[in-house]
Protein backbone atom coordinates (compact mmCIF):
# COMPACT_ATOMS: atom_id res chain seq x y z
CA UNK A 1 0.00 0.00 0.00
CA UNK A 2 2.58 2.15 -1.09
CA UNK A 3 1.76 6.85 0.00
CA UNK A 4 -0.92 7.74 -2.09
CA UNK A 5 -0.84 11.52 -3.19
CA UNK A 6 -2.26 14.21 -1.28
CA UNK A 7 -5.89 13.75 -0.44
CA UNK A 8 -6.03 11.16 -2.80
CA UNK A 9 -8.22 8.36 -0.43
CA UNK A 10 -6.74 4.42 -1.03
CA UNK A 11 -9.73 1.81 0.52
CA UNK A 12 -8.98 -1.35 1.80
CA UNK A 13 -12.09 -3.96 1.66
CA UNK A 14 -11.41 -7.85 2.56
CA UNK A 15 -10.56 -10.07 0.33
CA UNK A 16 -10.28 -14.11 0.36
CA UNK A 17 -9.25 -15.74 3.52
CA UNK A 18 -5.38 -16.32 4.05
CA UNK A 19 -5.06 -20.00 3.89
CA UNK A 20 -1.35 -20.71 5.42
CA UNK A 21 -1.55 -24.15 3.13
CA UNK A 22 -2.19 -22.15 0.00
CA UNK A 23 -0.01 -18.49 0.47
CA UNK A 24 2.90 -17.68 2.70
CA UNK A 25 2.31 -14.76 4.60
CA UNK A 26 4.88 -12.45 4.38
CA UNK A 27 5.43 -8.53 5.78
CA UNK A 28 4.28 -7.24 2.01
CA UNK A 29 1.23 -8.22 2.24
CA UNK A 30 -1.71 -6.24 3.43
CA UNK A 31 -3.61 -8.22 5.99
CA UNK A 32 -6.23 -8.77 8.64
CA UNK A 33 -5.65 -11.11 11.95
CA UNK A 34 -3.14 -13.82 11.71
CA UNK A 35 0.05 -13.76 13.06
CA UNK A 36 1.95 -10.28 12.54
CA UNK A 37 4.55 -10.60 9.88
CA UNK A 38 8.11 -8.91 11.88
CA UNK A 39 10.73 -7.44 9.37
CA UNK A 40 13.46 -9.12 9.29
CA UNK A 41 15.72 -6.84 11.57
CA UNK A 42 12.70 -6.59 14.18
CA UNK A 43 12.60 -8.37 17.42
CA UNK A 44 9.17 -10.15 18.27
CA UNK A 45 6.98 -7.75 19.63
CA UNK A 46 4.69 -8.47 22.39
CA UNK A 47 3.14 -5.69 23.60
CA UNK A 48 0.15 -5.02 26.10
CA UNK A 49 -3.03 -2.84 26.81
CA UNK A 50 -2.43 0.05 28.22
CA UNK A 51 -5.08 0.55 30.53
CA UNK A 52 -5.30 -3.36 32.01
CA UNK A 53 -2.15 -5.12 31.01
CA UNK A 54 -3.42 -7.38 28.93
CA UNK A 55 -1.53 -9.19 26.06
CA UNK A 56 -2.82 -8.01 22.72
CA UNK A 57 -4.45 -9.20 19.64
CA UNK A 58 -3.32 -8.23 15.75
CA UNK A 59 -5.89 -6.76 14.02
CA UNK A 60 -4.75 -5.48 11.08
CA UNK A 61 -1.12 -5.46 9.33
CA UNK A 62 -0.25 -2.52 6.93
CA UNK A 63 2.37 -2.44 4.38
CA UNK A 64 2.73 1.06 3.58
CA UNK A 65 6.26 2.63 2.11
CA UNK A 66 6.34 6.04 1.70
CA UNK A 67 6.88 7.61 -1.80
CA UNK A 68 10.81 8.67 -2.17
CA UNK A 69 11.74 6.31 0.86
CA UNK A 70 14.32 3.20 0.56
CA UNK A 71 12.69 1.55 3.14
CA UNK A 72 10.26 -1.18 3.43
CA UNK A 73 7.70 0.39 5.88
CA UNK A 74 4.87 -1.81 8.36
CA UNK A 75 2.55 -0.98 10.58
CA UNK A 76 0.89 -3.30 13.04
CA UNK A 77 -2.48 -2.53 15.08
CA UNK A 78 -3.34 -4.43 17.83
CA UNK A 79 -5.75 -4.08 20.22
CA UNK A 80 -6.92 -5.13 23.63
CA UNK A 81 -10.24 -7.88 23.41
CA UNK A 82 -11.45 -6.55 26.88
CA UNK A 83 -15.22 -5.03 27.00
CA UNK A 84 -14.08 -1.57 28.13
CA UNK A 85 -10.86 -1.41 26.70
CA UNK A 86 -11.24 -1.73 23.00
CA UNK A 87 -13.37 1.59 22.96
CA UNK A 88 -10.88 3.24 24.24
CA UNK A 89 -7.35 4.83 23.04
CA UNK A 90 -5.35 3.18 25.63
CA UNK A 91 -6.85 -0.49 24.54
CA UNK A 92 -4.65 -0.08 21.20
CA UNK A 93 -0.81 -0.01 20.18
CA UNK A 94 0.15 1.28 16.65
CA UNK A 95 3.78 -0.20 15.81
CA UNK A 96 6.09 1.24 12.86
CA UNK A 97 8.30 -0.69 11.60
CA UNK A 98 11.19 -0.25 8.59
CA UNK A 99 14.24 -1.70 6.94
CA UNK A 100 16.47 -1.31 4.05
CA UNK A 101 16.07 -3.73 1.07
CA UNK A 102 20.02 -4.70 1.82
CA UNK A 103 18.83 -5.71 5.23
CA UNK A 104 16.15 -7.87 4.28
CA UNK A 105 18.43 -9.43 1.88
CA UNK A 106 21.12 -9.81 4.30
CA UNK A 107 18.73 -11.65 6.82
CA UNK A 108 17.63 -14.25 4.17
CA UNK A 109 20.71 -15.54 3.50
CA UNK A 110 21.70 -17.98 5.18
CA UNK A 111 24.46 -17.99 7.40
CA UNK A 112 27.61 -20.29 7.26
CA UNK A 113 28.43 -22.57 10.12
CA UNK A 114 31.40 -21.12 12.43
CA UNK A 115 34.62 -23.34 11.59
CA UNK A 116 35.43 -25.80 14.48
CA UNK A 117 37.82 -25.42 16.87
CA UNK A 118 39.34 -28.54 16.76
CA UNK A 119 42.74 -28.73 14.41
CA UNK A 120 41.35 -29.37 10.63
CA UNK A 121 40.59 -33.07 9.20
CA UNK A 122 43.15 -34.49 6.43
CA UNK A 123 42.02 -35.68 3.37
CA UNK A 124 42.26 -39.01 4.51
CA UNK A 125 40.68 -38.73 7.84
CA UNK A 126 37.47 -39.54 5.35
CA UNK A 127 38.31 -42.38 3.36
CA UNK A 128 38.56 -46.09 4.27
CA UNK A 129 42.72 -45.83 5.17
CA UNK A 130 41.24 -43.23 8.16
CA UNK A 131 41.11 -44.65 12.10
CA UNK A 132 38.34 -46.52 13.27
CA UNK A 133 36.77 -43.31 15.30
CA UNK A 134 40.12 -43.98 16.96
CA UNK A 135 38.77 -47.00 18.63
CA UNK A 136 42.07 -48.79 17.96
CA UNK A 137 44.13 -45.80 20.02
CA UNK A 138 44.20 -46.58 23.38
CA UNK A 139 47.12 -44.49 25.04
CA UNK A 140 46.61 -41.71 26.81
CA UNK A 141 47.29 -38.55 24.95
CA UNK A 142 47.10 -40.45 21.21
CA UNK A 143 45.82 -39.08 18.70
CA UNK A 144 42.84 -40.65 17.48
CA UNK A 145 39.45 -39.65 17.88
CA UNK A 146 39.20 -41.96 21.50
CA UNK A 147 41.98 -40.35 22.99
CA UNK A 148 40.56 -37.11 22.31
CA UNK A 149 37.46 -37.52 24.09
CA UNK A 150 40.18 -38.81 27.04
CA UNK A 151 41.44 -35.75 27.22
CA UNK A 152 38.20 -33.97 26.80
CA UNK A 153 37.22 -35.70 29.88
CA UNK A 154 40.27 -35.32 31.79
CA UNK A 155 39.82 -31.61 31.04
CA UNK A 156 36.34 -31.56 32.73
CA UNK A 157 36.87 -33.22 35.78
CA UNK A 158 40.08 -31.01 36.45
CA UNK A 159 37.67 -27.95 36.12
CA UNK A 160 34.94 -29.36 37.91
CA UNK A 161 37.32 -30.13 40.35
CA UNK A 162 37.54 -26.31 42.35
CA UNK A 163 33.65 -26.14 42.52
CA UNK A 164 33.81 -30.10 44.27
CA UNK A 165 36.12 -28.61 46.82
CA UNK A 166 34.24 -25.29 47.45
CA UNK A 167 31.49 -27.38 48.46
CA UNK A 168 29.49 -26.71 45.00
CA UNK A 169 27.84 -29.83 43.63
CA UNK A 170 29.13 -30.32 40.02
CA UNK A 171 25.82 -30.19 37.61
CA UNK A 172 24.89 -33.20 35.52
CA UNK A 173 23.41 -33.28 32.19
CA UNK A 174 19.91 -34.10 33.88
CA UNK A 175 20.77 -30.94 35.82
CA UNK A 176 21.29 -28.67 32.88
CA UNK A 177 18.48 -30.36 31.34
CA UNK A 178 16.14 -29.24 34.01
CA UNK A 179 17.29 -25.75 34.49
CA UNK A 180 16.56 -25.38 30.19
CA UNK A 181 12.96 -27.00 30.90
CA UNK A 182 12.30 -24.34 33.70
CA UNK A 183 13.38 -21.38 31.86
CA UNK A 184 11.31 -22.38 29.26
CA UNK A 185 8.06 -22.83 31.33
CA UNK A 186 9.09 -19.75 33.06
CA UNK A 187 8.82 -17.82 29.65
CA UNK A 188 4.75 -19.66 29.16
CA UNK A 189 3.05 -18.29 25.94
CA UNK A 190 -0.24 -16.51 27.17
CA UNK A 191 -3.63 -17.17 25.68
CA UNK A 192 -3.53 -14.46 22.80
CA UNK A 193 -6.58 -15.13 20.60
CA UNK A 194 -5.77 -14.57 16.98
CA UNK A 195 -8.17 -13.35 14.53
CA UNK A 196 -9.02 -15.52 11.15
CA UNK A 197 -6.63 -13.54 8.74
CA UNK A 198 -7.71 -12.20 5.61
CA UNK A 199 -6.08 -10.38 2.78
CA UNK A 200 -6.68 -6.95 2.41
CA UNK A 201 -7.20 -5.65 -1.26
CA UNK A 202 -6.58 -2.14 -2.26
CA UNK A 203 -8.24 -0.02 -4.69
CA UNK A 204 -8.42 3.95 -5.62
CA UNK A 205 -11.21 5.69 -3.68
CA UNK A 206 -11.93 7.64 -7.33
CA UNK A 207 -12.25 4.08 -9.10
CA UNK A 208 -15.34 3.53 -6.94
CA UNK A 209 -18.30 5.75 -8.99
CA UNK A 210 -19.16 2.83 -10.93
CA UNK A 211 -20.02 0.37 -7.79
CA UNK A 212 -23.90 1.81 -8.35
CA UNK A 213 -25.13 -1.56 -6.40
CA UNK A 214 -22.82 -0.33 -3.39
CA UNK A 215 -24.12 3.00 -3.37
CA UNK A 216 -27.94 2.50 -3.45
CA UNK A 217 -27.34 0.13 -0.86
CA UNK A 218 -25.44 2.92 1.08
CA UNK A 219 -28.39 5.15 0.50
CA UNK A 220 -31.16 2.65 1.72
CA UNK A 221 -28.73 2.72 5.06
CA UNK A 222 -28.54 6.47 5.01
CA UNK A 223 -32.32 6.61 4.59
CA UNK A 224 -33.05 4.68 7.48
CA UNK A 225 -30.90 6.55 9.55
CA UNK A 226 -32.89 10.11 8.38
CA UNK A 227 -35.80 8.34 8.96
CA UNK A 228 -35.36 7.47 12.19
CA UNK A 229 -32.81 10.21 14.08
CA UNK A 230 -34.27 12.93 11.78
CA UNK A 231 -32.86 13.72 8.53
CA UNK A 232 -29.98 16.11 8.12
CA UNK A 233 -30.23 16.57 5.05
CA UNK A 234 -34.03 17.14 3.18
CA UNK A 235 -34.25 15.78 -0.21
CA UNK A 236 -36.05 18.53 -2.54
CA UNK A 237 -35.95 16.96 -5.97
CA UNK A 238 -33.37 15.96 -8.74
CA UNK A 239 -30.71 18.32 -10.48
CA UNK A 240 -29.08 17.89 -13.62
CA UNK A 241 -27.42 14.70 -13.79
CA UNK A 242 -30.10 12.62 -12.38
CA UNK A 243 -28.27 13.67 -8.83
CA UNK A 244 -30.85 14.40 -5.86
CA UNK A 245 -30.27 17.64 -3.87
CA UNK A 246 -30.15 18.26 -0.47
CA UNK A 247 -31.09 20.72 1.60
CA UNK A 248 -29.23 21.23 5.46
CA UNK A 249 -31.42 20.60 8.42
CA UNK A 250 -30.48 20.11 12.16
CA UNK A 251 -30.27 16.04 12.67
CA UNK A 252 -32.65 15.26 16.16
CA UNK A 253 -29.71 14.40 18.09
CA UNK A 254 -27.33 16.61 16.39
CA UNK A 255 -25.15 14.26 15.21
CA UNK A 256 -24.11 16.11 11.88
CA UNK A 257 -20.89 15.16 11.69
CA UNK A 258 -22.04 11.28 12.03
CA UNK A 259 -24.28 11.75 8.92
CA UNK A 260 -21.32 12.89 6.94
CA UNK A 261 -18.65 9.67 7.84
CA UNK A 262 -22.27 8.09 6.20
CA UNK A 263 -22.08 9.88 3.45
CA UNK A 264 -18.54 10.23 2.59
CA UNK A 265 -18.38 6.50 2.86
CA UNK A 266 -21.45 5.61 0.81
CA UNK A 267 -19.36 4.72 -2.53
CA UNK A 268 -18.13 1.69 -0.64
CA UNK A 269 -19.83 0.31 2.73
CA UNK A 270 -17.95 -2.76 3.13
CA UNK A 271 -14.45 -0.70 3.55
CA UNK A 272 -12.73 -1.32 6.22
CA UNK A 273 -9.44 1.08 5.58
CA UNK A 274 -9.01 3.91 4.49
CA UNK A 275 -5.09 5.27 3.65
CA UNK A 276 -4.44 8.82 3.21
CA UNK A 277 -0.58 10.15 4.42
CA UNK A 278 -0.85 13.46 5.57
CA UNK A 279 -4.96 13.26 4.37
CA UNK A 280 -7.78 14.43 6.65
CA UNK A 281 -9.05 11.60 8.77
CA UNK A 282 -13.06 10.94 8.51
CA UNK A 283 -14.38 11.52 12.13
CA UNK A 284 -17.51 9.21 13.18
CA UNK A 285 -18.50 11.70 16.10
CA UNK A 286 -17.29 15.11 17.14
CA UNK A 287 -13.40 15.04 17.70
CA UNK A 288 -12.02 17.21 20.40
CA UNK A 289 -11.76 20.59 19.83
CA UNK A 290 -8.18 20.69 20.40
CA UNK A 291 -7.20 17.56 18.56
CA UNK A 292 -4.11 19.21 17.54
CA UNK A 293 -2.54 18.67 21.03
CA UNK A 294 -4.38 15.41 21.74
CA UNK A 295 -2.35 13.45 19.39
CA UNK A 296 1.12 13.90 20.81
CA UNK A 297 4.30 14.30 19.27
CA UNK A 298 6.89 11.65 17.92
CA UNK A 299 8.09 9.68 20.71
CA UNK A 300 11.45 9.03 19.02
CA UNK A 301 12.05 12.56 17.22
CA UNK A 302 10.38 14.62 19.00
CA UNK A 303 8.42 15.90 15.66
CA UNK A 304 5.17 15.94 14.86
CA UNK A 305 2.75 13.33 13.39
CA UNK A 306 0.55 13.44 10.75
CA UNK A 307 -2.74 11.37 10.41
CA UNK A 308 -2.03 8.18 8.07
CA UNK A 309 -4.51 5.76 7.97
CA UNK A 310 -7.80 4.59 9.78
CA UNK A 311 -9.40 1.16 10.75
CA UNK A 312 -13.65 1.61 9.59
CA UNK A 313 -16.65 0.19 11.79
CA UNK A 314 -16.89 -2.37 8.81
CA UNK A 315 -14.13 -4.58 10.56
CA UNK A 316 -15.88 -5.50 13.43
CA UNK A 317 -18.17 -8.33 12.21
CA UNK A 318 -15.28 -9.59 10.40
CA UNK A 319 -12.99 -10.32 13.28
CA UNK A 320 -13.64 -13.50 14.15
CA UNK A 321 -11.16 -15.88 16.15
CA UNK A 322 -9.10 -18.22 14.52
CA UNK A 323 -9.64 -21.50 17.16
CA UNK A 324 -13.18 -21.26 16.59
CA UNK A 325 -13.42 -20.36 20.25
CA UNK A 326 -15.95 -17.82 21.80
CA UNK A 327 -16.73 -14.81 20.28
CA UNK A 328 -13.52 -11.93 20.89
CA UNK A 329 -15.04 -9.00 19.10
CA UNK A 330 -13.91 -5.32 19.41
CA UNK A 331 -16.13 -2.71 19.94
CA UNK A 332 -15.29 0.64 17.94
CA UNK A 333 -16.42 3.37 15.33
CA UNK A 334 -13.42 4.32 13.73
CA UNK A 335 -9.03 3.51 14.70
CA UNK A 336 -7.25 6.65 13.62
CA UNK A 337 -3.76 6.32 13.29
CA UNK A 338 -1.31 8.94 13.24
CA UNK A 339 2.68 8.72 12.37
CA UNK A 340 5.69 10.61 12.37
CA UNK A 341 5.64 13.14 9.82
CA UNK A 342 9.44 12.40 8.93
CA UNK A 343 8.94 8.64 9.37
CA UNK A 344 12.04 8.98 12.08
CA UNK A 345 13.82 5.82 12.37
CA UNK A 346 17.40 4.67 13.69
CA UNK A 347 18.75 1.72 12.53
CA UNK A 348 20.04 -1.26 13.97
CA UNK A 349 17.42 -0.58 16.89
CA UNK A 350 15.82 -4.21 16.69
CA UNK A 351 12.28 -2.46 17.83
CA UNK A 352 9.07 -1.25 16.28
CA UNK A 353 8.67 2.75 17.10
CA UNK A 354 5.03 3.51 18.68
CA UNK A 355 2.93 5.45 17.07
CA UNK A 356 -0.63 7.18 18.44
CA UNK A 357 -3.93 6.29 17.81
CA UNK A 358 -7.51 7.52 18.18
CA UNK A 359 -10.24 5.45 18.93
CA UNK A 360 -14.18 6.85 18.60
CA UNK A 361 -17.13 4.77 19.42
CA UNK A 362 -19.77 3.84 17.02
CA UNK A 363 -23.43 5.23 18.22
CA UNK A 364 -25.27 3.34 15.88
CA UNK A 365 -22.90 -0.12 15.26
CA UNK A 366 -26.09 -2.06 13.60
CA UNK A 367 -25.52 -0.09 10.58
CA UNK A 368 -22.67 -1.53 9.13
CA UNK A 369 -23.92 -5.24 10.20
Amino acid sequence: MASPTQESNLIGVADGELDPKRYQSSFLINKVGGQPDWLPVISRQSPRCGRCGAPLAHVAQVYCPLDASPYHRNLHLLACLGAECSGRSEGWRVLRSQCLETEVAAAQTPSRPAPPQEAPLSATDWCDTADDWGMGEEEEGGDGWGGGVKKDTQVNEEAAAPEAEAGRPVPSEMDVSSRLQDLTLGDSHEDVPVFRPFFISVVEESDLCGEEDDLEHAQELLREYESREGAVGVRVGEVEGGEEKYEKTSARHGDAVFSRFMKKISLCPQQILRYCHKGNPRFISEPPSNMAQVVSACGSCGGPRTFELQLMPALVSLLQRKDGGAEAELEFGTVLVYTCAKSCWTAGSGSAVEEFCFVQGDPDQQLFK
